[in-house]
């Protein structure tokens, strides 16, 4: 099966939750199956702009930008704690002002573990899991998490040297890259937006304060295997492994929790649609005209 060649109209929408902001791009029909589609670090809804109308005929998407991100809202850490948690609590009150009461995920890099805390939240809603380099097991997090684990440790001794690459002009662009062999592949508008958006005034407290968070996913990683082998959700894993910071042993993993998971490895980064698009937006129809049920 071969994506349909066909324009697919998007709506770029406003929300109001929790009295904030919030952005979403919302495409296919109104009554079709729901795809929330959760975007990764430093990126936005816009990762999934290209992917979009290759699902727009069969599914309605929602794609969400987080608060500080994107087009959201990005209100001071002083007014807004930049936790999981609360983008997790954003995103399923956006679910809920648009009456959306099943659908599948659609989750990479940070969307992991906003969509797992939707998962275990609300497990009834969840249709399927679709993971594109979005870790759940400490198998996934290769070398360079050493220095992060530090930052957790003492966010003060390390914060300079942790956050300033990970908000880098040259960080954005490792990530897309990765160890690809088909750099003429990338598109470097990918990286140098994402720069852009995080040179912003008040991005370097926001991300620091959210990743110093991230400590709280890894902590979590036993309670989110342990839903995925009580649920069995249907589940479909699609892993770049030119990725820099997550190990391919992370995509295999779920197979431990989810023993029919189908798990394909691409010749890809980080942001695996930056070079496999037309073969995740395949690899996604027929999982899902498979197995949704």
């Amino acid at each position: 099966m071969t994506p349909p060649i066909r324009s697919a109209s998007t709506a770029y929408r406003f929300a109001t939750v929790a009295g904030l902001r919030v952005f979403y791009r919302e495409a296919g029909p109104p009554d079709a199956p729901v795809i929330l589609m959760l975007h990764g670090y430093p990126s936005s809804s816009r990762m999934w702009e290209r992917l979009i109308p290759l699902l727009a005929d069969r599914y309605r998407l929602i794609a969400p930008d987080y608060p500080g991100f994107g087009h959201s809202e990005a209100p001071s850490p002083d007014d807004f704690a930049y936790t999981f948690d609360r983008l997790a609590e954003l995103v399923e009150g956006l679910v809920d002002v648009l009456g959306i009461e099943r659908y599948a995920l659609l989750q990479q890099d940070y969307g992991g573990p906003v969509g797992m805390r939707l998962a275990v939240r609300r497990p009834e809603r969840v249709r399927a899991i679709l993971v594109q380099n979005a870790v759940a097991h400490e198998d996934g997090l290769g070398p360079l998490w050493e220095s992060r684990r530090a930052y957790w440790r003492d966010r003060a001794a390390h914060e300079d040297a942790v956050i300033g690459a990970f908000t880098s002009l040259e960080g954005a662009r490792q990530r897309h890259l990765g160890t690809s062999p088909s750099l003429e592949r990338y598109d470097p508008d990918s990286w140098t937006d994402e720069a852009a958006f995080l040179a912003r005034p008040g991005q370097r407290r926001i991300q620091a304060d959210l990743f110093y968070d991230y400590r709280t996913n890894v902590a979590s990683y036993p309670a989110w295997q342990a839903w995925l082998r009580a649920h069995r959700p249907p589940l479909l894993v699609l892993w770049g492994r030119y990725d820099p910071s997550f190990a391919v042993a992370g995509a295999y993993a779920y197979l431990r929790d989810v023993p029919d998971a189908e798990v394909h490895i691409l010749d890809a980064g980080h942001f695996a649609l930056d070079e496999k698009l037309e073969d995740c937006a395949v690899l996604i129809r027929e999982f899902l005209a498979r197995r949704l049920t």
